[in-house]
Parts: C-alpha cells; structure tokens; sequence
C-alpha cells in the first residue's frame, strides 16, 4: 500500500495524458499551419511518453531495508584518477583505507605521476597505472583504466570511488551483506556533492535520480552503474568481459568474411590471374570463404570456422610460392647458363645483359594476386591484436563506461541493487563550463549506448529492464522538444498562428487536469525533496541534449571521434561566461519581443484575447525555466555555510 498513492497519479496521469493527446492529433490540428502544429503536438506526445515511462520506473519504487552481514570477501577499493590535484586523491585513498571491512585500497593513476606514486608509496598504498601494452592502442579513457586494474588484482569484489569521493568508513559493511544473494552483480550508491549550497544552482545533486528514479529502476531489478560509489562482483564482469570477447571476435570474423568477397572479385582482375593455377586456387578460397559464412551461421565454433579457412588460404600461398620458387629457378638457370656462353638456352638468344634486365622486369609474382585476400582474412583471428588486452570487463563501447556494463550484466542475469544510503560525499562542478562538459559527456555516452545497443532489442533483458534503460536514454532527446515550446509561443504572439484550431473550453478542460496530475505525481513521489532544479535543466540546457545526440550519432555511424574531457574538480571560470549560454539567451530575448508584439497585436486587434493570454503564461514559464541559467551563469563557487544533505538524503 505505500506505493499506492503514487500509483494512483500514475495511472491518472496517463489516462488524461491520452486523452487530451488524442483530441489533438484527431481534432485539434491546424493544418494549415501544419509546419508548426505537427512539431507541437509531436513535441507532446514525446512528453507524454517521457511521463508514462517517469510513472512505470516508479510503479515498483523500492525501500530496503538494511543488508544482512556481509559473509567473507576479499575487496580492492578502486580510486580512479587521472590529472586530479594530488592532494584530493590522497585524501580519498586515506579515507578508503580507513573503511572498516577488510579490503586493499589501490589508486588507478591513469596520467602515471611520479608524485602520485610516490605518496601511494609512503602511505602504503596500492598503486597502478597502464604498462607498456597500451602503447599507440586504444586507451578507452575511464572504462581502459578500471580494465587495466582488474587485470592486476584479485578481490572478489570492487569498490569503485572517483578522485573526489570520499568514502564513509562503513561503506563497505552497509553493502556487502546484499551479496549473499550469488546473483547480485551491482550494489550502487547515491552520489553526493558537499560543495553544493542549498538553492543548487548548477542542478548538482539531481535528488530526483538519487531517490525515486533508481528506487524505482531497483524495483524492476535494473538500477544500473553510475561509475562511482559502487561495488561490483569481479565474478560478474570478467563474465561479461569473455561474452565481450567473443562477440567482438565473432564480429571481426564476420567482417573478415564479408570484406573477402571484394578482395576476391579484386584479385580475379589482376593479370596473374589469368594464371590457371591462380584462377583454381581462388576457386578454393572462396569456396572456404563461403563454407566459413555457412557455418557460423550454423553455429560451428570459431575456432573450427576460422581454422579451416585459414588453413586453406596458408595451403594456396604455400601452392603459390612453389610455383614461383619453380619460376624463379628456371629463370637462374638461364642466367648461369648465359654465363657459361650458352646464350642458345634463352628462348630467343640474347646477351646476358638483356637477360638480367628482363629478370628485373618480370611480371609480378603470382602471389600478388592473394595479397589482397591474404590482408583480409589476416582478421580471421581469435585474438584482439588491436587491443591492449583481449578481455575488457568494462565496457569500451562509449565514453562513459557505467551505463553500458551494468546492461551487460542485466542482460546476462545478473542482479543489481540501489541501496539509497550517502555512503561517499564528493565535489560537484563550481562553475558553468565544467556542468556543461560534465552533462555533455554523460548524454554522449548514454546516447552512444542507445545507438550500439539498443536495450529494446538488447538480447537477455526482461520487458521492463528494456524500459528502464530506454527511459533514461529517452530523456536526453528532450532537447528537440524543447526548441518546439520554445518556438510556439513566439510564432504565435508575432505573427498570431495557432497551432491549434482553436483555444477552447475543451482546450482547458482536458489539458489542465492532465497537467495538475501530472506534477502532482511528482511531488508525491518525491515527497518533499526538491524536482523543480532539475525540471528547468531538462528544458533550459536544450543546446548541450542536441549536440550530445548530433556529435554520438557521428560518432556511430560515421566514427567521428568524441574525445573525453575529465571533469575538473577545481573552479574553472574567473568570472560570469555568457557565451556558454548564447542560444539560451537567443531565445529568452525573443520570447521576451514577442511579449511586447503580442501585447501590441492584442490592442490591434489581431491576436484573440484567450489565444494571447495563454500564449503570454507559456512564455513566462519558459522564461522562468531559462532564468536558471542566469544564476548559473553568475554562481561564484561554494560557500560552506550553505551545505545540506537532507535534500538528498531524505
């Protein structure tokens, strides 16, 4: 029955959303001004999904209790690092050393700083950092580090902290005791900042995720990783780094395979061969080629596929090489033979000058025509020479690993669990730009995740799991929207076409309850913490959703390259960037000119007054969401006496 209340609103909440998003598309349209009311009513039926996929995460909004003891287990506390100041990572590896569990604290140094080694040295710290294997190969940012490290170590369970996440002494002891439970592969925790005042002007502490949305996500078992503050099975990774492993494999055969019937068609033009023996040996390999497809889609092991067909080809070269070694003796000995003044053994006489010229002009070996084929099926290869270490237990697939993994895990059947506990307290950006690359790199990786491996489709995933995931990706498409409720109001208080064909009572009465009951659902289920912060950045930071979607989408399709910024943990900006917010401030000018055009238009009569009211109230509330940024933009940094952890802890 606690659920009941908030399930309650849930099914209201969609009932009106359906109902009024029914009467637009069938009644409502202006379709004479279709180029904006499609958008609109498009824009909100993206709406309506993103709150009915909002009210099924929270459906099974789950409250643990306390874990029992945890039973024996070996641990490594995980502290990621990169080019953080020294001293922040050595109070994180302290504070992890001090946790009360039995475990081995290691610092993963990915910039390799003598400093750093040398403090982990003399506070008898675990140091790691990448060996000479990761030379000119991919580094795979965070998620290559974290691999690197489980690679170097043995405890049977992680504990994964960024630089700055300071860790509770008993962090270990509140989550272990959930993996008595052998299938549960992830215990994550919430992500606290203490250097965020009460108002969180940058939207730092996001409650609303760290509370009803990963209580939620439990409920369904698929809260996922968030890449710091959480313990994971080493079991449950180096699993899916093997499925990992032979995926990929099978993906480079298949490749491997496909690109061979070019190289073939390519080798069958070149002049040697017109040689018969060439001609009948690349009947041979794409015979094997072509058996090798059959059978992987039989499902005969790599091993075998990849075995046979290299054996095949290594059989043609070997055929080939003996009838140019052949060639290239026969054309020996009738040099020797010219040395020895027996010119009548060169077909055709001549001096033995124009013998050698002729022996330096041959045509090319037969080879050449499998050069080609040779290359390509050189991928036929159970081993992963393109990378570091053929086992990557983190996923690679995006720039931020956590996502990712933890559907890896889910779709393998494993378990996870939210244990909603501030277990680590770290430090949130200071300044504007920092938010910015820090939310850009988080909707680039989670959008990378949609794009390689869409959980809808995703292979092991229960029905709900799929939705949960795809719910959070779906989120950051609301950029697009965005510019829609921007742009509707604008276009009508200045050149006064509605989107609709009328602003009636019907309007009101089915779009006003559903707007009610749909926050009322959100202040009941949150009860009480603060949504309202993280609302106005859904909307207002549009630019940074859009090229999120736009550069991972390059990325995908076309390997455009993203790069990955870590995010400073020390104030960047030495004063208000406005620059950072130039399309925001764009569209809060124009919203503001259309008040005054549509309060002109009214008192010329060319606007209806219902139609200029509404239309004046969306324009506020649009301002009103974008004056976040206002504040953002002019935010000076933390002053302590602002800090609260109720917010978030409640």
């Amino acid at each position: 029955m606690r659920n009941f209340p908030a399930r309650l609103l849930v099914v209201l909440t969609v009932l009106l959303g359906i109902n009024y998003l029914a009467w637009r598309w069938l009644e409502s349209l202006n379709w004479d001004a279709w180029w904006i009311a499609v958008p609109l009513v498009a824009a909100e039926t993206y709406s309506l999904i993103d709150v009915g996929l909002f009210g099924l995460t929270v459906w099974k909004k789950k409250q643990r209790t306390a874990p029992p003891a945890p039973a024996g287990a070996t641990v490594d506390v995980f502290i990621t690092t990169y080019n953080e100041p020294p001293a922040m990572v050595l109070e994180t590896a302290l504070a992890a050393k001090a946790i009360r569990h039995p475990h081995s604290t290691w610092i993963l140094d990915d910039g390799g700083r003598g400093e750093v080694r040398e403090l982990a040295r003399q506070h008898g710290l675990g140091y790691l950092t990448r060996g000479p294997d990761w030379a000119d190969r991919p580094r795979h940012a965070k998620a290559g580090n974290l691999n690197n490290a489980l690679m170097e170590t043995q405890g049977e369970f992680l504990l994964i902290l960024d630089a700055d996440q300071v860790p509770d002494a008993a962090i270990l002891e509140k989550t272990l005791g959930y993996f008595n439970n052998r299938r549960v592969a992830l215990v994550q925790t919430p992500q606290y900042f203490a250097n965020v005042p009460d108002d969180d002007p940058l939207g730092s502490q996001a409650p609303l995720f760290y509370g009803p949305i990963q209580q939620g996500k439990d409920g369904w078992n698929a809260a996922f990783f968030c890449g710091s503050n959480a313990v994971l099975r080493r079991e449950a990774l180096m699993q899916l780094g093997l499925a990992g492993y032979v995926k990929e494999v099978e993906r480079g055969v298949t490749r491997a395979l496909k690109a061979s019937r070019t190289a073939l068609r390519r080798a069958r033009r070149s002049p040697e061969a017109a040689d018969p023996l060439v001609a009948g040996l690349l009947d041979d390999v794409e015979s094997a080629t072509e058996r090798a497809r059959a059978e992987l889609r039989a499902g005969v092991s790599l091993s075998e596929v990849t075995y046979r067909v290299r054996r095949t080809v290594d059989e043609a070269v070997q055929s080939l090489v003996g009838a140019d070694f052949s060639s290239l003796e026969a054309d020996l000995a009738d040099i020797a033979a010219l040395e020895q003044g027996t010119e009548s053994a060169l077909p055709g006489g001549g001096e033995l000058d124009g013998a050698i010229e002729r022996m330096s002009h041959r045509d090319l070996s037969p080879l050449a025509a499998l050069e080609s084929v040779q290359e390509v099926l050189d991928a036929l290869s159970i081993e992963r020479s393109a990378e570091a270490q053929p086992i990557m237990p983190m996923a690679t697939i995006s720039v931020t690993e956590d996502m990712a993994t933890s559907m890896g895990m889910h779709a393998m059947g494993w378990q996870s669990v939210y244990h909603h506990e501030i277990l680590a307290t770290g430090l949130a950006p200071e300044d504007l730009s920092t938010m910015l690359t820090q939310r850009l790199r988080w909707a680039q990786g989670t959008i990378q995740v949609l794009l390689r491996e869409n959980p809808l489709v995703r292979r092991g995933l229960g029905p709900a799991q799929r939705l949960m995931y795809f719910a959070t990706m779906w989120s950051y498409l609301s950029g697009f929207a965005a510019v829609v409720y921007f742009a509707a109001p604008v276009i009508y208080l200045t050149l006064g076409v509605l989107p609709v064909t009328g602003i009636s009572s019907e309007f009101f009465l089915r779009f006003v309850p559903f707007m009610v009951i749909n926050q009322l659902l959100f202040a009941v289920t949150g009860r009480g913490i603060p949504t309202w912060r993280g609302q106005q950045y859904s909307l207002a930071l549009f630019p940074t959703w859009i090229r999120a979607c736009t550069t991972a989408a390059r990325n995908v399709w076309f390997g455009r390259p993203l790069g990955f910024a870590v995010t400073p943990k020390t104030r960047q900006e030495s004063g208000p960037r406005w620059d950072l917010i130039r399309p925001q401030l764009i569209v809060m000018a124009l919203l503001a000119a259309a008040l005054v055009v549509g309060v002109v238009r009214l008192a010329a009569g060319l606007n209806e007054p219902i139609g200029t009211l509404v239309n004046v109230a969306w324009v506020a509330f649009d301002l009103l969401v974008l004056s976040v940024l206002i504040k953002a933009v002019k935010y000076k940094g933390f002053t302590p006496e602002k800090r609260s952890v109720d917010a978030v802890q409640h």
